[in-house]
Formats: structure tokens, C-alpha cells, sequence
């Protein structure tokens, strides 16, 4: 499974971006998707999940301006981001859970490359 993120940029403080994460390969199904952000000596932290009947969970410091969604057909999600700020320039990895087929399958999560989204205040 490989997944090609796209959608990063260099933005003002307050612009919007949306960043998109296309699964393709040998996919099953696919579970939970998602977005985490690495900043320049920080660790890598959840932004947004969705599963796969459409439930999100946001960080905090996101609620309210950053929106996940999905194209189940497409296998791929989006990160609408919006009112943006200085302190969510970081790169942004996506990531799928795509278990094998059966039941009981463990997770087997895959990641994107990372797009690099900088907010300038």
C-alpha cells in the first residue's frame, strides 16, 4: 500500500490549506485514516483520525478550524485547514490502517510521505 500526500504549502497566518492523502496498492479494506504533524524537535503528534464509518477524533489544539473527512471510493482523505497559525507549521504525515483480509486481522498502518505546511505570521 503506498499513499502520495499532496496540499502542503507556504501560507499567511489565518489563509486556509487542504491537504489531501491517496491509498493505492493492494488494499483490502481500510479502517481508521489520519493525519499527524512533526514540528522542527518535536515529536510526531495526532492532528485528526476518521474511521471507517465516520467518526473523527481532533487534537485540541485544532478543534474548531481543522476538518477530516473522507472518499471511501477514492481511498483517500483531506484535511481542511483553516484560520491557520504560525504554530501548526510542521510536516504533515497521513497514515491508513489497511489489515489483510479475514477476521481478527491485526492493524497494519502505512504512511505518506509527509508535505510540509508553513504559516508565516
Amino acid at each position: 500500500v503506498q499513499l502520495q500526500a499532496s496540499g502542503g504549502g507556504l501560507v499567511q497566518a489565518g489563509e486556509s490549506l487542504t491537504l489531501s492523502c491517496a491509498a493505492s496498492g493492494n488494499i483490502f479494506r481500510i479502517n481508521d485514516m489520519g493525519w499527524y504533524c512533526q514540528a522542527p524537535g518535536k515529536q510526531r503528534e495526532l492532528v485528526a483520525i476518521i474511521s471507517s464509518d465516520g467518526f473523527t477524533k481532533y487534537a485540541d489544539s485544532v478543534k474548531g478550524r481543522f476538518s477530516i473527512s473522507r472518499d471511501n471510493a477514492k481511498n483517500t482523505i483531506y484535511l481542511q485547514m483553516n484560520s491557520l497559525k504560525s504554530e501548526d507549521t510542521a510536516v504533515y504525515y497521513c497514515y491508513v490502517d489497511s489489515p489483510l483480509p479475514g477476521f481478527g486481522r491485526p492493524r497494519r498502518d502505512f504512511w505518506g510521505q509527509g508535505t510540509l505546511v508553513t504559516v508565516s505570521s
